[in-house]
């Protein structure tokens, strides 16, 4: 995994696999991911992220299994 936030820009990447991207799409404004030959996702990149997270330098995670039992989120394509 590689994060990288770039203040000039205002946007904060995270590349959770490195290979060439086949598709992008934004899924909400100012939210974009990467999607590999297979449409798996490789990455997402949060503009704006200033205004969205706290402190876009600051890295905190926990690596857990997830509740499968929660009911997935719609997800709806929004062009910008």
């Amino acid at each position: 995994m590689k994060i990288i936030y770039d203040p000039n820009k205002d946007i904060l990447q995270i590349s959770l696999i490195q290979g060439p991207v086949e598709e992008t799409t934004q899924i909400s404004p100012g939210l974009v991911l990467d999607y590999d030959e297979d449409g798996h996702v490789m990455g997402l990149e949060l503009r704006k992220a200033s205004k969205r997270v706290e402190n876009p330098y600051a890295i905190a995670y926990q690596v857990g299994e997830a509740d499968m039992t929660k009911p997935k989120p719609k997800v709806t394509e929004v062009e910008e």
